[in-house]
């Protein structure tokens, strides 16, 4: 009877694994097929659509922030699902590495915006700009993150990774710090303790801890 059940559940497990296996590889399919530069088209969408909704009065009673916020979590979104993809290859076998380049580029735009409306539109005085990334420590990190993102997206090329070499790899490990400084300068930009950044904060965390290379278990001599 318990060879009958254990031969029963060993099927079950051996189905669930081939349904899985399956749709993994549909997903790497279907991720072969499609072209990395529709990524950029589709990502792209909101920022036109944000800007009509700051035009006609859709993001509320203060357009300029709440577009400055709109596009900052965007940034910081696609910095996360950036993570994401070596987590997913070495757990789950989907292979989604094409795109990566892509998402680390257009993070980097979203965040070049999130800044330039508040260069301009927030803030627009040179001096009072420089006062507030002196004087506001999560302007500070913002900018920080920033700074830290231009080497990366500068050398986001075949070009760059041809000539740093090992080295293009070791540089480009950056975007851990990157994206953590991000996720800090959500919270405090908040002013209050609010579940949705400590839900990113959390989520970065985990990813960064799949990240870590295994320790090999020594076998008994």
């Amino acid at each position: 009877m318990s060879q009958s059940f254990e031969h029963q559940e060993g099927a079950s497990v051996s189905k669930q694994t081939s349904t899985r296996l399956r749709l993994i590889d549909r997903v790497n399919i279907v991720a072969r097929a499609v072209p990395v530069w529709s990524l950029y088209i589709l990502l792209l969408l909101p920022v036109p659509w944000l800007l009509y909704l700051a035009q006609t009065g859709g993001l509320g009673r203060e357009p300029i922030k709440a577009l400055e916020h709109e596009l900052g979590e965007i940034a910081l979104q696609l910095l996360i699902v950036g993570l994401c993809v070596t987590p997913l290859r070495q757990h789950l076998g989907v292979n989604l590495i094409k795109f990566r380049r892509a998402l680390g580029l257009l993070s980097f735009i979203y965040v070049t915006l999130h800044l330039l409306v508040w260069l301009i539109l927030d803030i627009g005085i040179l001096s009072q700009i420089w006062a507030d990334i002196l004087k506001r420590p999560y302007i500070t990190i913002g900018m920080a993150g920033f700074i830290l993102m231009l080497p990366l997206a500068i050398t986001s090329n075949n070009f760059s990774i041809r000539k740093l070499g090992p080295s293009w790899r070791k540089l480009h490990r950056a975007v851990y710090l990157i994206v953590l400084l991000g996720a800090v300068h959500f919270i405090m930009v908040k002013k209050v303790w609010e579940l949705e950044p400590l839900i990113y904060l959390a989520v970065i965390l985990i990813l960064l801890v799949l990240r870590m290379p295994r320790r090999r278990k020594t076998q008994p001599v």
